[in-house]
């Protein structure tokens, strides 16, 4: 099963990100003879309290996408109070170890928030994506895996 082993850090499970347009809008910009952006590498914060994968604004505007809706989201900093979030569809790739392979999801739905007004992070990666993996968080050991 491919995996990635790495050692947790001061500010918790972080691993290496790569975001980009979603496959459907890469078809779409490609159809119109427009460039695709480039992934965008990034630093994500395992958030197993977190039910969606959250990316700070700066990402979703330096890929240039709109808004596909809203969605209601509890945040610490809402104060228990839902506020609407907007939601994109981007593409997420978390590398692998040598010789195995990456975890591609080529479609995932995330909502946008200023994360850097509450945290150090400009990805927090929820239980959407946490639903397809198996993560172990071996505090002795200071290390987690997650397997996909």
């Amino acid at each position: 099963m491919p995996h990635v082993t790495l050692d947790i850090g001061l500010n918790g499970p972080t691993l290496n990100v790569l975001i980009g347009v979603s496959e459907g809008r890469a078809r779409a910009l490609a159809a119109a003879g427009r460039p695709i952006p480039n992934l965008i590498a990034t630093s994500a914060l395992v958030d197993t309290g977190a039910s969606h994968t959250c990316l700070d604004v700066w990402i979703t505007k330096a890929l240039g996408l709109d808004p596909t809706g809203q969605v209601e989201v509890n945040a610490p900093s809402a104060e228990g109070d839902p506020r609407p979030a907007d939601q994109y569809d981007v593409s997420l790739v978390i590398p692998a170890a040598i010789g195995e392979s990456p975890f591609v999801l080529p479609t995932l739905a995330v909502f946008c928030s200023d994360l850097h007004a509450t945290s150090a992070f400009d990805v927090l990666l929820g239980r959407d994506v946490l639903a397809s993996c198996l993560l172990n968080y071996d505090g002795r050991s200071g290390q987690f895996t997650l397997a996909y």
